[in-house]
């Protein structure tokens, strides 16, 4: 399955492997859960009388939408998969076109574990041919979404007609805070995961971050070491730490990014071209790209570029760090480096 993942989506195979395990763990957690749903089903509220009493009754939903991303095709699935099918919930899985072999995968899994037909469905193609009418049809009563902000409005927008509940999951533009009271090569080394994991195709990325003045060139100098060693190359091999974007319209948005970078003037500490790295001649790989003293007014600051790019700028204290840190449309994930507890 790995393997799979890899050739589908460049994900590093070292990524993939891991990712199976989440796989694992996700359906070892709900079926923790569902042995309990049962005694939960019927809740007494308290408030019984002579005349009359009172419980809550929990029920499976229904039939559930699971809409899922190119980044994390498996692991995405088997979350929502697992948790659906431990409520009692019928789903509906639908991958992304761009990544839906290891999904396909899954089904014969199912499958073959005896699941019975109709419980566990997989639907692929591209959202305005399946996705659409998936959300829109009166017998789903639920859609879980992960993937961009414009499609997740849309689905909103879906399931708003349909009075039916929805879970979204959208972009990020994750801040990490360093203060000066850490050990700064713990600090680099999670930083680096934390913006080329996976290419920076994450939504958690922490693809900006804040570090206080008395650290900043120092942290600065440590990542631009670090990116030098950084392996960018077949996903397939073992050694490789970052792989290609997935696909070739996320080539071409990356390096538009790039591109808004160069224009605006921005600092480049590493990266920053148009061409590949490491002498790669094909391929969707990108420049694994740093920029320091990042001003707040940019775009690359502001919005989520999904790719190996990551911005830095210092701060001088914890309510500027704390501002500047929120002050982002959006939410989604957050990390802070300091020895305070």
């Amino acid at each position: 399955l790995a393997l799979i993942e890899s050739w589908d989506c460049g994900k590093a195979i070292r990524e993939a492997q891991i990712d199976m395990g989440e796989c694992a763990n996700a359906f070892n957690f709900n079926a923790s859960l569902a042995d309990g749903f049962d005694g939960m089903q019927t809740t007494p509220l308290g408030v019984d009388s002579e005349s009359y009493k009172v419980r809550v009754r929990l029920e499976p939903v229904g039939v559930v939408a699971l809409i899922t991303p190119w980044n994390y095709p498996l692991q995405m699935a088997a979350q929502k998969v697992a948790a659906a099918l431990a409520a009692g919930c019928t789903c509906i899985l639908k991958p992304s076109e761009y990544a839906s072999m290891t999904c396909i995968e899954l089904a014969d899994i199912m499958h073959r574990a005896g699941v019975p037909a109709g419980v566990f469905n997989l639907l692929t193609g591209v959202g305005a041919v399946t996705g659409n009418p998936l959300t829109a049809h009166p017998l789903v009563r639920k859609v879980s979404f992960t993937g961009s902000v414009p499609t997740g409005k849309r689905i909103m927008h879906a399931c708003a007609d349909g009075l039916k509940q929805v879970h979204l999951e959208l972009g990020g533009k994750s801040a990490m805070i360093v203060f000066d009271d850490v050990n700064l090569d713990a600090v680099c080394d999670w930083a680096m995961t934390g913006i080329f994991w996976g290419a920076g195709q994450v939504c958690t990325a922490t693809s900006r971050i804040l570090a206080h003045k008395s650290v900043y060139e120092k942290l600065c100098a440590k990542l631009a070491e670090q990116v030098k060693l950084l392996k960018v190359g077949n996903p397939l091999a073992e050694e490789t730490e970052m792989g290609p974007v997935v696909s070739p319209q996320q080539y071409e948005r990356v390096k538009s990014f790039l591109k808004v970078g160069q224009d605006e003037g921005l600092k480049v500490l590493t990266g920053g071209g148009q061409e590949r790295p490491n002498g790669h001649t094909q391929g969707y790989y990108v420049q694994p790209t740093i920029y320091t003293d990042v001003p707040l007014h940019s775009r690359l600051w502001k919005e989520e570029v999904f790719g190996p790019v990551l911005c830095i700028r210092p701060f001088e204290t914890e309510q500027e760090a704390v501002h500047e840190a929120n002050n982002t449309e959006y939410g989604l994930g957050a990390a802070v480096w300091t020895s305070v507890t």
